[in-house]
Order: C-alpha cells, then structure tokens, then sequence
C-alpha cells in the first residue's frame, strides 16, 4: 500500500522558516509529479509549488521567491523549504504525488495527510 507521510509543520514567528518533508513509501514502481497544496478553513486547498521528476518546478505567485521545492528521487521524498514566513502562510499543508504503484499500469493520485504551519509572533 502506498503511504505520503509528511512532516515539519509546526509554530514558527513571522520571517522565520521551516521545512517540509513528504516520503512515499509502498511497493512504488515510479513517481512522476510531485507537489505541496495548502488549506486554510473555509477556502479550496491551493497549489503552493510543483516539481516534476526531472526537477522542474513551478510555484504560486504568493511564495514565489520565499518557498524551494526539492525532490530526492531515491528516497521518493519531496521537500519545501519556507523562508521568509508570513502570517498569511498560515495553513494545513498537504503534499501529494503521481505514483504508479505494483499493482496498476497507471499512476494514482496520492495524498498526505497534512500538516499544520502557523507563522504567529
């Protein structure tokens, strides 16, 4: 079974940084995209950053500049690095990734089960 298990989140004050970590674990024969979304209560959950398995990433225009995906292909692990934490970075933030797993010919959505950021002085 393929798991997404992140971790990193926590309490961290305006203009300091924290980083992410998302591990697929399973029988997992490739990983194509992966990526981080964030939530806040009574709003869609939004894509912070892209990166796919050749290294290109894309990001929101409201991290743009502050937050750096990375990926360990052979660790099947993504990262974000947040630097310059706003408070409006507040959030769930939840990773996910196209995995093609041993049991099927095609690559399945996963998710993560999230991971609280606040950024409060």
């Amino acid at each position: 079974q393929v798991q997404l298990v992140e971790s990193g989140g926590g309490l961290v004050q305006p203009g300091g940084s924290l980083r992410l970590s998302c591990a697929a674990s399973g029988r997992i024969i490739s990983i194509a995209s992966m990526g981080w979304y964030r939530q806040v209560p009574g709003k869609e959950r939004e894509l912070v950053a892209g990166i796919t398995s050749g290294g290109s990433s894309n990001y929101a225009d409201s991290v743009s500049g502050r937050f750096t995906v990375s990926r360990d292909n052979a660790e099947n692990t993504v990262y974000l690095q947040m630097n310059r934490l706003k408070p409006e970075d507040t959030a769930v933030y939840y990773c996910n990734a196209a995995i093609q797993p041993y049991t099927s010919n095609s690559f399945n959505l996963y998710w993560g089960q999230g991971t609280q950021v606040t950024v409060s002085s």
